[in-house]
């Protein structure tokens, strides 16, 4: 999943939930259970995520949801073998972006 939020320093937890269509619930259980996944929060206590908390909630995403990961095991592939992951992941959303241009110039001829 390629999540697409406007350039931003920070992203509220509604917008994130948008983003990745799940439930605001869901963000807050794997900012839990990912110590990856560190919003900071402002002074009412409302969670502001960065990029890099977007980019590790991708990758928490497609473990779990993608690759049917479960919580400990997307943990520990996290731990053990995160530079591969990232790697692939990134590899991964390059070339759905390279198929969504692809469809779209096919469908514009």
């Amino acid at each position: 999943m390629h999540v697409d939020l406007p350039e931003k320093l920070y992203y509220s937890i509604g917008e994130v939930a948008d983003a990745f269509g799940v439930n605001t619930s869901l963000i807050r259980f794997w900012e839990k259970e990912f110590d990856v996944i560190k919003p900071k929060k402002n002074a009412k206590g409302n969670r502001k995520f960065t990029k890099e908390d977007i980019r590790n909630l991708e990758l928490i995403y497609h473990l779990v949801k993608e690759r049917g990961f479960t919580l400990e095991g997307a943990k520990i592939h996290l731990k053990e073998e995160r530079q591969k992951t990232l790697s692939n992941f990134e590899i991964i959303r390059k070339l759905e972006n390279i198929k969504s241009t692809l469809i779209k110039l096919k469908n514009q001829l």
